[in-house]
């Protein structure tokens, strides 16, 4: 219950088995294409044929989040830009699961346009998926936000634990080439010179 309150919506979790699932198909053709080994073929179809079926699923999913993510303007052309990416990149895989299961089904060897089309289709699958890494990542859309800083500055809020690295933080603030102590004598040096200067060389 905790998970499906945290996430938003389906479209983090079904991306990711589009990505791998076609990706590997990809790679998997272009071997058996380059070693002339049918089983590798056959892992390529399957991944391909099972990956294009998630995507259907990434994609309904990706609707959902696109129409119902709290949003601003640059957010919103920056989802729009990613889904029409999506959008071109799973018309060419589900184009080309419907070629490979009406012409390649059990077939032993693949032609290297097909090795071709599903290499390019892999490129923008990459496009695409970068896009939404920035959806996520630079616009922050669908995911929990950090709380505002208040009181003496959200020191509370650092990443660090606050009591594990205490002195390292500390010391790292003082210098940050981490050498706080030899810093600290350099820096309080010239102050006792001034002193002795100023009341005669004589210091209160």
């Amino acid at each position: 219950m905790m998970g499906i309150e945290i996430i938003p919506n389906w479209h983090p979790i079904f991306v990711h088995f589009t990505v791998a699932l076609l990706s590997i198909s990809a790679l998997f053709y272009l071997a058996g294409l380059v070693l002339r080994k049918p089983n590798l073929l056959v892992v390529a179809r399957w991944n391909l044929w099972i990956g294009a079926g998630i995507t259907v699923g990434t994609v309904l999913a990706g609707f959902y989040a696109y129409n119902t993510v709290a949003h601003d303007g640059p957010s919103h052309a920056a989802m729009t830009d990613h889904k029409n990416w999506a959008l071109v990149t799973a018309s060419i895989f589900g184009v080309l699961a419907i070629w490979s299961l009406a012409k390649h089904l059990g077939a032993k060897s693949v032609s290297s346009g097909f090795v071709f089309l599903i290499l390019l289709a892999s490129g923008l699958l990459a496009v695409t998926g970068y896009k939404g890494g920035e959806v996520v990542y630079r616009h922050g859309m669908g995911v929990m936000r950090m709380p505002e800083v208040s009181g003496d500055g959200g020191h509370g809020s650092h990443a660090h634990g606050e009591d594990a690295g205490a002195g390292h933080h500390g010391a790292a603030e003082a210098d940050p080439h981490g050498d706080a102590g030899h810093h600290g004598a350099e820096t309080e040096k010239p102050a006792e010179e001034g002193a002795h200067d100023d009341h005669g060389g004589h210091p209160h």
